[in-house]
């Protein structure tokens, strides 16, 4: 795989050539047709993905309403990582909201790499934390919003 790729992917900034080589070298390219289901929520979850062309559609279903999106995805950008920091079922649906190719990292992959590089580890935890952080506070932002309209 061309480790150049993830140069651009936010979760990777701070690795150095030869890190952003071993990560690449573990990570499987993978294509979707447009509608494609990548995950279902409540699935267990080993993979994590990078988006190298397409988008892709984040989604939960909500009760007697139907699909609704949390995100479109694109070029470069990353999800599904929290499978890969801990053995929970998938929080949202994934679907090919293009066609898309996607490459594809194995979570036991991605452990056996950052038990063996732990500078590696180091800054990947920390991109995952800064991640999830940004995360927490989007959804934090979306509640006071919801909650703000049902007032009315």
């Amino acid at each position: 795989m061309d480790a150049s790729i993830l140069q651009k992917v936010a979760l990777f900034e701070g690795l150095t050539q030869s890190q952003l080589l071993r990560v690449a070298a573990i990570a499987r390219p993978r294509g979707y047709e447009a509608g494609a289901c990548l995950f279902r929520e409540g699935e267990a979850g080993r993979d994590m993905f990078i988006i190298l062309e397409g988008k892709v559609r984040i989604s939960q279903q909500v009760p007697g309403m139907g699909e609704e999106a949390l995100a479109i995805l694109e070029k470069g950008q990353y999800f599904g990582e929290m499978s890969v920091i801990e053995d929970i079922p998938r929080s949202a649906d994934a679907y090919a909201h293009t066609s898309c190719t996607l490459w594809v990292i194995e979570r036991e992959q991605l452990d056996h790499l950052m038990f063996t590089d732990k500078d590696l580890a180091y800054v990947l935890l920390w991109s995952f934390v800064r991640t999830l952080s940004v995360r927490l506070r989007e959804t934090n932002e979306k509640m006071k919003t919801f909650l703000a309209l049902s007032r009315f």
